[in-house]
Formats: C-alpha cells, structure tokens, sequence
C-alpha cells in the first residue's frame, strides 16, 4: 500500500491483480485494515453516483475476479477475500500488510527500516478515488512525522530534508530540522535563506508569521549559538548531511573531500520563473534516489533543459551539480574533453583522469543537448558510471542514449492552462499592461493549442502580443514560421526562432527518416501504420522499412506515438507537420502525396462499410473516429467521382455517429443514392420529406443499395410519425433484402416493422418481428442491430405492463448505445427509460431522464429525438399537475408535427391537450381536441389511438354532465384495446380510472355498468 499497489505471495512472487476495478476493490478493503466493509459501502466506492445496473451482482463478480487473481498467485489466496453479516473484509497484521508494519516499526523507534517500506506515493494508481484521499493524506502525515522523528533522533545523514522541504515548504518543524543540518553543514547563508522564505510563504499565503520555535532558532543560527552543535569546516565540499541518494554506499563522511574545482556548481543562475513543472520537478528530484541515469526527452522547444536545470539546483549533492553544454561540441571525441573541461580535470583523450577525478566523490552532472553524440555520450556515460559508485547523471536529449539502466523521462508539452499562463507571463514582459481576461482568454488558449503547448514556441509567439495583438497573431498561425522568426539575442541560435529549433532536429536525421517525416505531414491528427506505411513508403523507403524509420522518429521526439496498448497511431506537432509540409513543397512531392493519401483513406472507408453492418462493427467505428480529421482532408481533396464514393461510404458511419449535419453537407452528389440518403438525413434534422427522393429509389440500379435507401427512408419516416409511408418503403426493403440474401438487411426492416405494426394494432405481428430481428442480430454480432432489437422488445414489454423487464432491457440497450457512442440511441433510450419511470409514477426520475434525452438529441442536431423527449416531458408534466407547462410543450410538438408534414402523428398531442382542457374544467375546449384526435386516429387505423381518443372524449363528456356517454365510450376503448391483445396497464390507468369513477358516481354502479357493457359491445364503432 505504501506506494503502487502491490500483491506478494509468502514466499517473494508478485501476484498480479488484473482490471482496474478489482484492483480499487483490493486497495478499499486493504484501506479498511481488516475492517468489514458492507457491500452497499464497496459498491458506492466503486462507481460513485454511477452504478451498473445491478450493483451488488457486479461487485460479487468483481469478489469473484480478485480471488481468482489471489488464488493463481498462491494455492488458498481466495480465502484472503472473507464475507460476513458485516460485508467483506481482507484479514491483516503487521505480518502481512505495509503500513501496519510500518507503523510497527515507528513505535520501536526503528526509523530507517520503518522508511524503508515507502516505494513512492501510497496507491499513486488511485490517487483521485475520492474514498481513498484521506486515508492516504493520513499515511503521508504518518510516514512525514516519521522522517521527522528520524532526524531528530541522529538520522539526518539519512534523511533527504531538502526534498522533504521542497515538497512540504509550510512544515515549521521539517523546516527547522533542515536549517539546523545546514548550520552544523556549515551553510549558514543557506539556513538564514529558508528561514526567509518560509516566513515569506507563509506571509503571502496564510498572512502568520513563523512560530516562536523557529524564530528562536533563526535567532540562535544568527548568534552561532553553540547549543546548535559543532559546525563541520565551510567550503565547496561541504554537505548538509541530508541524505540524498546520490553518493549513497560511498562511505563518505560529510565535509571531508573537496568537489571538483573551486565552486560546487556551474549552474546558471534562472532569471524567468519555471512554469508548469512543479510536479515535474516533485518525480524528477526523487527519481536519482533509484536510478543513476535519467535521460529528459522530447521534441526540440518543450523545455528539456529549463527542467533538468531546475531539478539539478533542488538536489543536494555533496559536491556539487555540474552542467555540461553539449551544443557546441562538434565532434565524437570532443565529448570527454568538454566534460573535463567543466570539472576542472586536466584532458585526457582516454578518461581515465575523467575517472580517476570523480572516484569517491558525489556529483550530479547534467549533460545537455545529448542528442547530436548519442554514441559517445552512452560511452562515456557508461564507462563513468561503471567506475564512479557517486556519480548521477541527467541527460537531456531527443532520444535516448540506449543504456540498459537508463531511466528514460519523456517531457510532455505543457498542458492548456499552464501554457496560458507562460503566455501571459512572457507578452505581460514584452508588452506591459497585457493580461489574460474573459474577452480574450479563448484567444490565447486558441494559440497556446495551435502551439502544441511548446514553451519555446509559446514564448516566441509572446513575444509578438506587443506589434500584433492576440487576435491577429492567432489569424498569422498559418504562416508561423515567418511569424515566429525574431527571438530573443541571448538565446542560443537554435532557439531564437520557430524555424531554427526544428532545423536543429532535422539536421541529425538521415535521408530516410527525412523522406518519411516530410510524407507523415500529409495526415491529419495522427494516422495508423498501415496508412503511413501506404502514404510514407517508395523513392528510397520501402514499405517494410518505414515501422522502423518511424520508431526512430519517435526515438528522437519528432514523432508522437502516445499510445502504448492496441494499435500504434503516429502524431505530429503541429509545428512540425507544418515543417514537414515546407519539406515537402521542396521536394517536389505535396501533390502527389496528398492523392496518395486521399486514396488509401477512400479505400479505408469503402473497406469499413460493410464492416460497420458484422461483428468488428465497434472495432471499425474507432478506427473511423481516429481518422475522421484524415477522411474531411481526403474528401476535400478527391475529384467529384471519389468525393461521391467517399461520401456514400461514410453514410451510415455518420449516422451510426449521429453526425447528421456533417453527413449532410458532404452528400453533394446528385445520384439517386445519395439523394435519398441526404432526404433521410434531412428528415432526421426535422426537415419536410422530399418526395421525389423517395420516388427517386426507383432509380437505383444496385439492387442492395436500393434495398437499403428504401430501408432508410421507411426508418426515418416511422421515427418521425409517417408510419403509412415508412411502413410501404420498409415492406418493399424486406422484400428486396429477403431475395438478395441479406440477413442484416432482412434483420433492420423487421426491427422497423414492430413499432409499424404496434401503429396498427398489429401486435402479434409486431411480436413475430421483434422476435426474428432479434435473432437475426443476434447471429451477426453487430451491435447497433442488437440495440434496434431491444427497443421493439422493450416497448412490448411495457404495452404488457411489466416494467421491469422493459426497464432492464431499456438498460441494457442505454449501455450498448454509450458504447457504440450512436447518440440518437442514446437519445432514444434515455426517453424510453422515462417513459418506465412515468409508467411506475417516479416523476422526478421520468424528468431527469427526458431531459437528459433532449440534451443529447439538441447536442447533435437530432430533431426527432428532442420530440420524443419533449414528449415525455408533455406527459410528465400533466401527470404532476403543472398544466400550463404541459399544454406550452404539447403546443409547441403540435407546430413540430405541422412544420413536417406529419399531422397524421399527432393523435397523441390532440389527446393530452384535450385531457388538460378537461382537468381545467373546460368541457367545450377538451371535446373538441378530443373529437379532432380521434378523427386522426381512425384515419391511421390504430386501435390503440383510437381507445386513447374515445377515453378522451369520455373525459369531455363526463365534464359536461353526460356520464352515460361517457360511460359507453370507456367500454368501446376498453375493446378496442383488447382488439389487440393489449388492455391498458396498470400504471397507464390513471386518466380512465378518474373519468370512470366521475360517471360512476353520477349513475351508480349498475347504469354505470349497463353503459359500459352497451360500449364495450359496439367496440371500434361506437357512435356517439
């Protein structure tokens, strides 16, 4: 627990923990230190405000799957894992778990070992689970107490206080303890200056001053108080005894060897502030501790040696941090020398003098710009570290050195808000009275992203605010090589422009490497390696040769390959790829990449198509998603023929994605393919239909592409209410599909007929389809028509009145359509869960769950989907009482249904205003909605919209003092809907039972009786 965590057996051997959410399980039980936990407490812990559907089954898999992983790593681990009437809990002693040994330990005053235990942050893999903060923040209190009393009880040659202090800088007693080892070290000055700047941190930042402890003790450093102790000789050897790892095992004792020259440090004193690397700096100055040799890495103006600078001067080391300056050095042999130049040691072109000078002294050298004389540099390296038990090294370079015990410590760009700031930090210098505000934050932020975050470019284009201002230096990032062209003079020449830093790196590559830098500049946000293999290989690569020339690219920091599972993705910063582009002019080669590229991404669509309809369907929309960028650039590049097949292969991968406004504007095409599609797509965005599109189908010489455009249409207009239209268009799909073969096909018009069907009354029918495209999906493994499935079974499930089943299935289709990220689905989905909600009387439920489902919809311009949620929110909001909102939103879908053309679809919307009028009392206003509705719905010939229209009017006449009629008219819809084999569920009943019992009560229970058996026996045709 005291550091990563971490599973042994008895006998020494790691276990492996697989899967994250098993491993969090172990760390909350161990966290509890045997303990009981309920289940109830792990599963919140878990998945917060967020749980699976089932909980408590998912975490006893989860219990499951951790004895497993414990039962492999030693036979009866599983046992570890106990459960009682308490909850679950994980038996340990000091025997068994760290930081009860650790504490052990402290109670007997056996520091060190005590100490020892740490391997780094306490469960740093968990480090934002918020269940686990405090109890780790309670740890590293334990363990600070600890370096504390260690100190204080004669450890502090053991001890590394100037890493503590830098990591705890408010902590008065660290603080003290520090400034005593520094005074008895001989650092006077030193110990006077961290008195100074705790008292000015605490002043700006707490407004107290130190304890009188501490300033008894600055008072007696400034007296040398001899109470303070001896005081070892003062001069460039001397040490404060503050543990370090660097020199450990040495056998030195503090003070008594010189370092090497007369000062303890060449280091360049900083004159601007380190932005963004605090943490940076926290890793780097503890990684020494562990490894001799950390090599900074990154692509040239990410700040490489401004970092490896600011850890070199947190260190303490006995004889001092020296920086050796690379650059300059021109040639293999020139390395040695230029090292011994910096230590003062006579040159040697052996270095054994090199050697013979650093053995048995401790010392940090920082070797910067490697990346020039990486094979001398690793020679070197490698030689002195073999001979020198006390020397450390911090390499900066583009690549590695490639030394087996190398820690290599890639340097990431800064990220957004801490390029900001750098930003505002450098144009407020260069241009005073600058400063980020709201009105042109977004701007900077724009720049800072256009940059990649680089500092050396964020500062270079700082440095412009003064002539341009922000808004035109955003504007110029197009041209930022002629942008970024004046630096600052006391820069070295490869950092005083854009241009020349990234000239510095391509200076050291070879011909191919060039060849392929240049040719990778072509793709947008990154590619795959088959595509830089298609685009990159010929004139001098071959195809097999380019993963290797790549991997030196990204080796030397020119190329990104951020990803370490799965498949390999290539990236260039942006700054590079527009160099690689410049390169590319030069060479002669841009036009002919570009279509290079354009083809394989045009090959790569047509290739996924099909594949999005088959079980790889989730595998093929993440490879789309990473290529968009490159697919938009394909496109625009392409002739009207390609752009048109580009198109009609991303078609369904659009809708899949919900891009419909994309999809939209690229189906330019005139075809009769593209024609309806683009019509779907419009219906989709809440457009009119467009007839001749769909007359257009017949137009269509490819017999599956004219199934599915057909297929399309009829979906599109189901979802959108023309249920006569969508169900004609659907019919002559399946019939096509069934001929060809096409089992998806046959699959999607079945999944579409059970809504039609249900529209009709038809639920046997609805039934059968949903059945076989159920099974039809299931065979194919594609998810989406697994998720198209499960809606038609879950609104069977609740027209039966079992809403748990719809819920579950409901459920379950909401977390397939998150994981295909197909937001109309999801759309859909959430709605249909706040219809189960509303069913089951959970208002507040129903609400948030439709609005969320309107979010979604809104989010990505998909109209019907706001309907069907505003929709729910209609019926909601009548059902709570809060009428005049129901009747606003009711309004509002009536103009909506209007607009498109589907009035036929608002049999619904007549009948819920007609139900508001008639709980207002007005009796007039609610027959007529009323009598309209249940026009409209014999007309479309559903007799469950026909029972909903005669409950209605049963309300209006009951209103008006009719209850006989009334009385009749609930008999004929009680009729109609068992016609169809599905009477009114129980939680749909609360509209009929209260106009039932307002005609009840007005007749008495046998006229009551007598009418609605006269009703029920006229059935569909009652008159009235």
């Amino acid at each position: 627990m005291l550091g990563p965590l971490g599973v042994w057996t008895t006998g020494g051997a790691a276990v492996r923990v697989p899967e994250v959410k098993v491993r969090l399980l172990l760390a909350d039980l161990l966290a509890h230190e045997g303990r009981p936990v309920s289940a109830d407490r792990l599963a919140f812990d878990l998945w917060g405000d967020r749980p699976p559907g089932n909980p408590v089954n998912t975490l006893q898999t989860k219990v499951s799957q951790l004895r497993r992983a414990l039962e492999a790593g030693e036979p009866g681990g599983r046992e570890l894992v106990a459960h009682g009437p308490a909850g679950y809990a994980v038996p340990v002693d000091s025997s068994t778990l760290d930081v009860l040994r650790f504490r052990e330990l402290v109670a007997d005053g056996r520091w060190g070992e005590a100490l020892a235990l740490w391997r780094g942050e306490p469960l740093a893999e968990f480090a934002d689970a918020p269940f686990l903060v405090p109890v780790t923040a309670r740890w590293a209190e334990e363990r600070l107490v600890a370096v504390e009393g260690f100190a204080e009880s004669g450890g502090v040659g053991l001890v590394d206080l100037a890493v503590e202090v830098a990591r705890h800088p408010l902590r008065e007693r660290l603080r003290g303890l520090h400034m005593r080892a520094l005074y008895r070290a001989g650092r006077q000055v030193e110990a006077l200056a961290s008195y100074a700047e705790l008292r000015r941190l605490l002043v700006e930042e707490q407004g107290l001053e130190p304890g009188p402890e501490l300033v008894a003790l600055h008072r007696a450093i400034l007296d040398h108080d001899p109470a303070l102790g001896p005081v070892a000789p003062s001069g460039p050897g001397a040490a404060v005894g503050s543990g370090t790892a660097i020199g450990s095992g040495t056998g030195r004792t503090p003070g008594t060897a010189p370092g090497p020259g007369a000062a303890r440090t060449n280091l360049p004193v900083p004159v601007t502030e380190l932005v963004g690397r605090e943490q940076a700096v926290r890793d780097l100055c503890g990684l020494p501790r562990d490894t001799r040799l950390v090599t900074l890495t990154g692509p040239g103006g990410v700040g490489k040696t401004s970092l490896a600078l600011e850890v070199a001067r947190r260190v303490s080391v006995a004889d001092g941090a020296w920086l050796v300056e690379l650059a300059g050095v021109g040639r293999a042999e020139q390395v040695i020398g230029a090292v011994a130049d910096v230590l003062g040691v006579r040159e040697d072109a052996s270095g054994s003098s090199l050697v013979e000078a650093l053995r048995g002294r401790e010392v940090l050298l920082v070797l910067d710009n490697c990346e020039r004389l990486v094979e001398p540099v690793a020679a070197l390296v490698s030689r002195l570290l073999r001979a020198v038990p006390g020397l450390r090294v911090l390499a900066t370079s583009q690549e590695p050195l490639g030394l087996a015990f190398e820690a290599v410590w890639a340097v990431p760009p800064l990220d957004l808000s801490d390029a900001v700031t750098l930003f505002a930090a450098r144009a407020a210098a260069a241009a005073p009275g600058f400063a980020v505000t709201p009105d042109n934050e977004p701007v900077v932020e724009a720049i800072c992203r256009r940059l990649d975050g680089l500092p050396l470019a964020v500062e270079l284009a700082a440095t412009r605010v003064r002539g341009l201002g922000v808004t035109a230096l955003l504007d110029r990032l197009d041209d930022r090589f002629r942008l970024l062209a004046t630096g600052h003079r006391d820069a070295p020449a490869r950092q005083r422009t854009l241009r020349a830093m990234i000239d510095w790196s391509w200076d050291l590559l070879g011909d191919a490497e060039r060849i392929v830098l240049r040719r990778l500049s072509v793709h947008v946000d990154g590619c795959a390696l088959d595509a830089a293999e298609a685009v990159c290989a010929g004139g001098g690569v071959a195809a097999d040769e380019v993963l290797d020339v790549l991997t030196r690219l990204v080796d030397r920091s020119l190329v990104v390959a951020p990803e370490h599972t799965g498949e390999p993705r290539f990236r260039l910063l942006e700054s590079v790829a527009d160099y690689g582009r410049e390169r590319l002019r030069e060479a002669g080669e841009l036009d002919r990449v570009r279509d290079r590229h354009a083809a394989f991404y045009l090959a790569l669509a047509e290739r996924a198509d099909p594949e999005l309809r088959g079980p790889r369907q989730l595998a093929w929309l993440a490879r789309l998603d990473a290529d968009t960028a490159n697919l938009r650039a394909a496109h625009d590049a392409l002739g009207p023929a390609g752009a048109a097949r580009l198109t009609c292969a991303l078609t369904w991968y659009w809708f899949l994605r919900g891009r419909l406004r994309e999809g939209r504007r690229l189906m330019t095409a005139t075809d009769p393919v593209t024609v309806a599609w683009r019509a779907g797509f419009g219906v989709l965005l809440g457009e009119p239909a467009e007839p001749s599109a769909i007359s257009g189908t017949a137009n269509i010489d490819d017999a599956t592409q004219k199934a599915r455009a057909r297929w399309f249409l009829g979906y599109v207009l189901s979802t959108v209410g023309d249920m006569a239209s969508g169900e004609r268009l659907t019919d002559q799909a399946l019939a096509a599909f069934e001929e060809l073969g096409d089992q998806w096909g046959v699959a999607a018009a079945h999944s579409d007929r059970v809504s039609q069907a249900l529209a009709g009354g038809r639920v046997d029918r609805a039934r059968a389809s949903a059945a076989r495209a159920t099974e039809l999906f299931a065979a194919s493994g594609e998810r989406w028509g697994q998720l198209k499935a499960s809606f038609g079974l879950g609104m069977l499930a609740q027209l039966a009145g079992d809403y748990e089943r719809a819920e579950a299935v409901h459920r379950d289709g909401l977390r397939v359509a998150q994981e295909l990220r197909s937001w109309p689905e999801v759309s859909y989905k959430l709605s249909w869960l706040g219809r189960v909600a509303l069913t089951r009387g959970d208002y507040a439920q129903a609400r948030e769950l439709h609005e969320q489902a309107r979010r979604t919809a809104a989010e990505h311009g998909f109209s019907p989907g706001e309907v069907y949620a505003e929709t729910g929110l209609a019926l909601g909001a009548r059902r709570e009482g809060r009428l005049d909102e129901a009747e606003a939103l009711w309004e509002r879908l009536r103009a909506w249904h209007r607009r498109v053309g589907f009035e036929a679809g608002a049999t619904l919307v007549l009948a819920e205003l007609g139900f508001v009028a008639e709980q207002r009392g007005d009796a007039a206003r609610a027959l007529e909605l009323q009598s309209e509705a249940l026009s409209l719905a014999r007309r479309v010939g559903d007799p469950r919209a026909i029972a909903l229209a005669l409950e209605g009017v049963a309300g209006a006449r009951a209103l008006a003092g009719d209850a006989a009629t009334a009385a009749r008219l609930l008999g004929a819809a009680t009729a109609a809907r068992a016609s169809v084999g599905v009477p009114l569920p129980v939680g749909e009943r609360a509209d009929v039972d209260r106009i039932a019992a307002a005609a009840r009560d007005a007749l008495g229970d046998e006229p009551y009786a007598a009418a609605f058996a006269a009703g029920h026996a006229e059935g569909l045709g009652v008159a009235f």
